[in-house]
């Protein structure tokens, strides 16, 4: 055993290149100690910590990412990390998804017991599980990354003290989550023992060379559908949505923003990581229930949610009908998967999950602002006279719904004609019409509560709306990203574009 020890040589390790996990590693342990060992910090303090910290790490990802542009992708720490376009886009996505998030805390929390650095320290930590999803080179390592966003998320949905209804999502979401890991992992164990390893680059090889993928193989199979059913619960796809409702309405509205943007967006990246470059040859095993999961999402996500009368729950069956849109660019990517040209399918789907996790963090602020005011209160009737109570956020939570329901000159629609379209182009006509059709069907939705604000009026006893100054710069800058580049998308689709030069 010594002379193994003395002969034992660690992997090499490009510490620079992992500098956006340190950072929000270095980050998260900083603001734990520091709040500890230090009296209480000034407001706005923490969530000024937390918000530099994610855009130093989303800083880094940029300068990565013109390293991987000139030298190509590769693999770090023994191949077990991804460095690639890919991992760095979803890192840039997750990390504006906590600088917005960390904004729209900062008020929300003063006065209450939860003030302080313990939320601002699980955000980081929740944004690095979703990091080293996205860079998960290993089935082990994504495992590890899922968990640990997983457990940040549970403790945040359940973080509101004086609410029963955060302890009640916090305990759905633990219990549900469970399960779903559990499938997840007996799935890695399944296709562990079909091919032989848990590294994607190994696995992809073996694939090619000893393992036979011409025929059935059960134990493979097996593997693939526990995973699905895993995923399935992290991306919010019918019918493993039950959660969301409940948890999305139960949690403290930043919360939901994040579980929405960023949560979303890890899921979706652990998906891709899977399906689309470690098990190409079993595309057309999975791609049929990928349609299937779609086609779901679709219609449970926009029909259920127009029989709604709570926002919070309007948006959380939103928020399913959008993972539908999704899994369309995921079902267009399967028809290349695996290939020299991969098709349109992933970067519509790194776009989309960009463009949606910025515009969602808006919705849920303009959420947090109005049901603080009301007590907690997220019904239809407490967006009645938003447009006479406080013009300008009316007019940019307009914006946001707008975007929601796919209308031009917003982010919403750039993100749904690059699914849809990339679905017609792999002649998936059937799913690509479906789509559009709940489109029609969702935009009633948003079209009820821009008629609550715009048109019913205020109550009686209904006051001015107050706007704190870091939640209205995070709702701005959500909004004015959302026009922007609704009207000058050209730049960003040239960047989602690059990510199908993924490491193997």
């Amino acid at each position: 055993m010594l002379a193994q020890l003395d002969t034992f040589v660690g992997p090499e390790v490009g510490w620079f290149a992992l500098s956006p996990m340190l950072t929000l590693l270095a980050g998260s342990l900083g603001i734990m100690l520091l709040g500890a060992l230090t009296p209480k910090w000034p407001n706005g303090w923490y969530a000024t910590f937390s918000a530099i910290t994610a855009g130093l790490a989303g800083a880094f990802a940029m300068v990565q990412w013109d390293d991987i542009t000139d030298n190509g992708p590769s693999t770090l720490v023994g191949g077990t990390i991804a460095f690639d376009t890919l991992a760095m886009f979803l890192t840039i996505t997750i990390c504006i998804a906590v600088v917005l998030v960390s904004l729209l805390t900062n008020d929300s929390l003063r006065g209450t017991p939860n003030e302080g650095p313990e939320i601002y320290a699980l955000y980081l930590v929740a944004a690095i599980g979703g990091v080293v999803m996205a860079s998960a080179n290993d089935f082990i390592v994504l495992f590890l990354g899922l968990e640990t966003l997983s457990l940040a998320l549970y403790v945040l949905a359940a973080s509101n003290r004086r609410s029963s209804q955060s302890a009640e999502a916090g305990i759905k979401y633990f219990v549900l989550g469970g399960f779903s890991s559990a499938f997840f992992l007996y799935g890695i164990a399944l296709v562990y023992g079909s091919v032989g390893t848990t590294n994607i680059s190994e696995m992809v090889l073996a694939m090619q060379t000893t393992v036979d993928v011409s025929g059935p193989n059960p134990l493979a199979l097996a593997g693939i559908a526990m995973m699905l059913v895993g995923l399935g619960f992290k991306v919010a796809a019918a019918p493993f949505h039950v959660w969301v409702p409940d948890v999305y309405q139960g949690s403290p509205s930043p919360v939901t923003a994040l579980m929405a943007s960023a949560g979303k967006a890890a899921a979706f990246a652990a998906m891709l990581r899977v399906l689309v470059i470690a098990l190409p040859f079993y595309r057309n095993d999975w791609r049929p229930v990928i349609w299937v999961l779609a086609l779901l999402s679709l219609l449970v996500g926009s029909f259920l949610a127009v029989v709604q009368t709570n926002v919070k729950r309007m948006l959380a069956y939103s928020s399913i009908s959008h993972a539908g849109f999704i899994l369309v660019g995921v079902e267009a990517a399967a028809h290349q998967a695996g290939e020299a040209d991969a098709g349109p399918g992933m970067p519509a789907v790194v776009l989309y999950l960009m463009l949606y996790g910025i515009l969602v963090v808006g919705s849920f602020g303009v959420v947090s602002i109005v049901g603080r005011q009301t007590g907690g209160d997220t019904s239809l009737d407490a967006f009645k006279g938003l447009l006479a109570r406080r013009p300008l956020l009316a007019v940019t939570f307009t914006v946001f719904l707008l975007a929601q329901a796919g209308v031009p000159f917003t982010t919403g629609f750039i993100a749904k004609f690059g699914v849809i379209q990339a679905a017609v182009e792999e002649h998936s006509y059937a799913i690509a019409v479906i789509a559009m059709v709940a489109a029609v069907v969702a935009a009633f939705l948003y079209l009820r509560i821009m008629v609550s604000m715009w048109l019913s009026p205020a109550d009686d006893d209904a006051g001015a709306l107050a706007v704190p100054f870091s939640a209205g710069l995070a709702i701005t800058a959500a909004a004015v990203f959302t026009i922007a580049v609704g009207i000058f998308p050209g730049w960003l689709i040239d960047a989602a574009d690059t990510v199908t030069q993924y490491a193997h």
